[in-house]
């Protein structure tokens, strides 16, 4: 067993994969003895991921604010305190805030036998950012 007192700096997240201001908090990075990933990420009010997958999947659970998730070929999902989404396996999508809220959200996945946890794509343009439904308090 292992008591781990002390955090790593948090991290500007980086540009290629990440639109707008976002915030990582490493909580189980790689260590090269878990293939669990955790980390708390902190979005400011429109800051999104790029589009993404994850070869085991991904758990998010939203502890503060409003955000949005989308699969792609799907609509764009409203996200809130307390929600919890699961993402499946080689699933192609994308979350961030809302564009008038912030959102901090723990982000749970495994990496792959190869030590990668997620392969990124295309960054979310505007216009599918911007589809989110109408009145959803954003």
């Amino acid at each position: 067993m292992e008591i781990v007192r002390s955090r790593p700096q948090t991290t500007t997240a980086p540009p290629e994969w990440f639109t707008g201001r976002v915030f990582i908090d490493p909580i189980a990075p790689a260590d090269g003895e878990s293939r669990l990933r955790a980390y708390r990420v902190h979005f400011s009010p429109g800051a999104r991921t790029a589009w993404h997958t994850h070869p085991h999947g991904q758990v998010l659970h939203v502890s503060d604010g409003v955000g949005l998730v989308q699969s792609r070929g799907d609509s764009v999902q409203l996200i809130r305190a307390g929600d919890t989404v699961r993402i499946g396996p080689g699933e192609d999508h994308w979350h961030g805030a809302a564009p008038s809220n912030l959102m901090t959200h723990l982000a749970l996945h495994e990496a792959g036998e190869d030590g990668v946890d997620a392969v990124w794509g295309d960054q979310v343009s505007d216009g599918e950012y911007n589809e989110a439904p109408a009145g959803d308090g954003r």
